[in-house]
This record gives C-alpha cells, structure tokens and sequence, in this order.
C-alpha cells in the first residue's frame, strides 16, 4: 500500500466517526422529521468542535488530492506528498483530541470510536509522521528549498495570473504597506489605478456585461489567485479591494433586472464607481432577521416621489467613506414577525470621500435626506477603512430596489448569493496574508542567530516550520478545490468550510511566524506584526466563526446526515 493510500485509509476511519457524530446529533435534533435550530443550539460546543473537524478532514482530503495529482504527474515530487501526509496526520490527531474526550457527549460507544478516529492503523500514521525525528527531518528540507511549497497545478491562464499579480505585489503594493497601516492611510492611487487598469474589478463580471468572466461560466480560480497575491502584498491594502465588486456583482447577477445589470456592471468593471458593503448593523451581525434598519416608501408628497427613504445605522461599512455606492440591506416590511422575508436590498449613490469622516447632505430636490459616516480605529486591515454609517430619510430612486418590485422580499437570498463568493475569496485572502508571513519566517530563521547558529537550525524552529508548510499547503490546496467546484456549480457548503478553516488557521500560521522573530516580531515595523492583526479579522468578517460553524456548516452536515 503507498503511503497515500494509507493515508486516504486512515483519514476516512477518520470521516466515519465524523458521520456517526452527526447522524447521532441528527437523531436528538429532529423535530416531526425535520432538524430543529433551536434544538442544535443546545448542543453548540459539540457542533463547533465537529465543524472545526470536519472543515480539517475535508482539507486533508483535498490536500491528499492534490499530492495523488502531482505524484502522477512527476514520481519524484515526494516532497508535495510528505507535507499533504504531515497534514493530514496533524488533522486526524486535531479531531481526534476534541472526540476522544467527549465521546459520552456525542454518544458514542468505544467499539464505534475503536474503528474511527481510535481505529489502531489511524494511531499508528500519526505517531509515524508526527513524530519529532519526522517534523524535523521536513523543517530542514522546507529550510533547504527556501521555503517552497512544491509544485502549484495551474493551466497556462491562470499560471499567467498569478506570475502577473505577483510582479504587482512584490513591485507596487508591498513597498506601500508599511506606511499605509502604520499611519492608518487610505489606499493610494498608485494602488487603485493599477488594480482598475489590470482588470480586478471585473474579475467577476461576465464579458457581455465588460468584466473579464467567460459568459457561460464563472471563473472562481481566476479571482482566487488574484486575490490570493495582492493578500500576500498588504490586506488592507490591495488584498480586499475586489471582495466588495465581487459581492454586489454576483447580487446583481442573482437578484437584479436586466436594465440594472445592464447600467450598473459595465461600471463596476471599470471601477468607477468604487463600492462598498453595508449589512451589519450595530445590533446585528449575522442575525440578519433581526435587522431594523428601514426603507419606506416615499409619499406623493416627497419632491422626489416615487422612491425609497433610507434611515437608520449601519456598521462595519468598509470602503463606505471612498465608495460612490453602496450595497444595502434593509427591511421592507416593517411587521416584526417577517423575519428574512421582510429584507430587500438597494443599490445607494453618494459622493465619494477620502477622510476618516464624512457627513453629505442630499439636495432640497432629493428630499435633502443626510448620510454620514466615521471611520473605526482597529487594531488591523487598514487602508479601506471600515465606517459606521448614518442615514436620515436618504432618497434613492424606485429602481434603487435590486430585483424592481418583484425584489422586495427577496434581499435575504440576493444577499447571501452575494455573500457566496466572499466566503471563498476570504480563504484566498487567509492564504495570501498566510504565505507572506511564512515566506518572512524562513527567511528570519536562516538570518537570525542564537547561541552560535542560524535558528532554522534547532528543531524547535524545524517542527514550526515543517507545521507551517504542511498547513499553508492544504490550505491552498483546499481553496483551489473549492474554487475548481464552484466554477462547476457546486461547492457552496464547502465554501463555508474552507473559509471557517483558512481563517482560523492564518491567526495560529502568522503567530508562529511572530513567535520566531522572538522580540523584533512584537515590534511594529516588522511586517509579521501587520500580518498577525490583519490575520485576526478573518475569522470574524464574512460570517464569524462561530456562526459559521453553528448556523451553516453543522446545520448542512446535520441535514445531510443518514
């Protein structure tokens, strides 16, 4: 048997005590046949520790893939397979850890546990490739090869892509990070007009409509990759610049009407208007049923009748000072009781503005409604800024409502459609702040020394490393999977899974990679600080973690469950 194989083994004795895990939880959440939130809810912690195991294994398993993959391609490539094998071991002792002391809990038996995760044969490759001499042996060749992560399985385009957008980071976007996030600075033109004239913007728009995407199919891996090197460049600064046109463009794609796809698209495309996201609130978050913020009809008596007058606050609005639009999420229906259904989305113009704040003032024409917006201090992913925003009977026209009459109501899936593809592109972006703190950390440990040698030579520093590629790897290796099944219409769930486990691991990836530049790590003009707060955003901006792994990942296995 090939240690891929028996690998593959192991991690699906793995899998099957994760299937037991939510048949058993499906059989005491069924409510007349169908799974009652209310009653997951009072299992949380065995739902989270189950979608954090699962998201793993699943990314063991596209990581195993892609080694089988290279391997066919090249029988001398052992080294894509050792870090894919050390991943899947470290996946397989993760899960096991959170099952093994809870096995009651999850109501499993030790015969049932026995032939899952506690099987003898899922023990025996853990402690092979786990162990201290093995960690060890594969810090040192990550070291020898400088920190290479093998071979990356690309066509010819998006090989292009990536060679392009990595020459941009490195040339443009790297060089200005420091001083964007030090001194909490807006994106530079030298920045935004490059990304307009390199087409990022339209990375998700179909040809027809000026964008970049093929007509008859999307192109997830494109915008990945893309996304992936301007996060290795700076987050904050290049990194997220198309998550907010990829999301009001795949909602218009969804929801909107031909004439608003038509007139809006071909603009995004070009950039201009520059956009921003307006969903949470400050009350809520991912709660999106309980949201307050209202669009009301306007009277005849309005000078701009008919529309829609906006009023409330949102937060976390990030790009909302520079954006010429807005994407909005507001209720419609203001009876309590709609819930979701009472949601519809509008499109908002206003002015664009490079402050910190902002207060504009509709013309006495318009209804002279005001908005304005603050931009919140935070620890991290600076450059766009993220704003509070305040509206006060702001006027948008009739044909502001994403979808015409037919989108009220609707906002709740226009959004989520939307909100399909951030999931996947945060991955993307995990990736990228993850492979810029690795490429730091190798590059420290061979410079810095201690006690009469280079750090990269003690094995403390060599398991780290061999860690840190092993997981940078699947992590990759999981997203581009996920990426090459959403461009054949599938991989929605998983998109939620790579997503809730890119981000988790880039906070412990950038740690690591701060703890090996010991004190200069904790200093602010190393870049490994900027890394390790940006990081710490992933896991909470589109869908938090816990919600994440509660609301969508659990809730899908447990329905999907026998």
């Amino acid at each position: 048997m090939t240690d891929i194989a028996r690998a593959q083994q192991a991690l699906n004795r793995g899998k099957q005590t994760l299937t037991q895990v939510w048949s058993k939880l499906k059989l005491r959440c069924s409510d007349a046949g169908r799974v009652s939130s209310s009653k997951l809810d009072t299992y949380q912690l065995l739902c989270y520790d189950g979608a954090v195991s699962s998201a793993e294994l699943t990314a063991a398993d596209f990581a195993l893939k892609h080694a089988s993959r290279v391997l066919t391609q090249d029988a001398t490539a052992t080294y894509e397979a050792r870090l894919a094998l050390t991943f899947c071991a470290e996946a397989l002792a993760s899960a096991n850890a959170r099952t093994v002391t809870r096995l009651a809990d999850y109501q499993l038996s030790e015969a049932e546990y026995r032939e899952g995760l506690g099987h003898s044969d899922v023990r025996r490759f853990c402690d092979e490739l786990l162990a201290a001499a093995q960690l060890s042996a594969l810090g040192k060749e990550v070291v020898a090869r400088n920190g290479s992560l093998g071979t990356l399985v690309l066509d010819e385009k998006h090989e292009l892509m990536r060679d392009t957008f990595r020459d941009f980071a490195n040339d443009v976007v790297a060089p200005l990070a420091e001083e964007i996030h030090r001194h909490d600075q807006l994106i530079p033109p030298q920045i935004l007009d490059q990304v307009k004239a390199l087409g990022c913007f339209g990375l998700s728009i179909p040809e027809r409509f000026g964008g970049l995407q093929d007509d008859d199919h999307e192109d997830n891996m494109g915008m990945i990759i893309v996304t992936e090197e301007l996060s290795r460049g700076s987050l904050g600064a290049a990194g997220s610049l198309i998550t907010r046109p990829e999301i009001l463009a795949r909602a218009l794609l969804a929801g909107g009407t031909e004439a608003q796809k038509e007139y809006w698209l071909p603009k995004l495309a070009e950039g201009d208007p520059l956009c921003g996201v307006a969903v949470t609130e400050p009350d809520y978050g991912s709660d999106v049923a309980q949201m307050k913020f209202r669009a009301t009809p306007t009277t005849p008596e309005h000078p701009a009748h008919p529309g829609w007058l906006l009023s409330g606050s949102k937060s976390w609005g990030t790009f909302a000072g520079k954006a010429g639009l807005l994407l909005l999420l507001a209720r419609t229906d203001p009876d309590p009781k709609a819930g979701r259904k009472g949601l519809s989305v509008f499109l908002a113009e206003k002015p664009s503005y490079d402050g910190h704040d902002f207060e504009y003032s509709q013309p006495v024409e318009l209804g002279g409604g005001t908005l304005s917006g603050r931009a919140i201090a935070t620890i991290g992913y600076r450059g766009m800024h993220s704003y509070d925003l305040f509206f006060d009977n702001y006027y948008v026209p009739q044909d502001a409502l994403i979808g015409g009459p037919d989108g009220a109501g609707r906002g709740f899936y226009t959004i989520m459609a939307g909100f399909a593809g951030g999931r996947i592109q945060t991955a993307a972006r995990a990736c990228g702040v993850m492979r810029a703190a690795f490429e730091r950390a190798v590059s420290y440990a061979q410079e810095r020394k201690v006690f009469g040698q280079p750090i990269a030579n003690y094995q403390l520093t060599e398991v780290k490393l061999a860690r840190m590629a092993a997981t940078l790897c699947a992590a990759r290796e999981f997203t581009y999977g996920v990426g090459e099944l959403m461009d054949s219409g599938k991989g929605q769930m998983e998109a939620s899974m790579v997503k809730l486990y890119a981000s988790r691991t880039a906070e412990w990836l950038t740690r690591e990679a701060m703890q090996i530049h010991g004190g200069m790590g904790y200093a602010e003009e190393t870049a490994v600080s900027r890394y390790f707060v940006d990081a710490r955003v992933l896991s909470i901006f589109e869908g938090a973690e816990e919600t994440l792994a509660l609301k969508v990942v659990a809730k899908a296995l447990v329905d999907g469950a026998a």
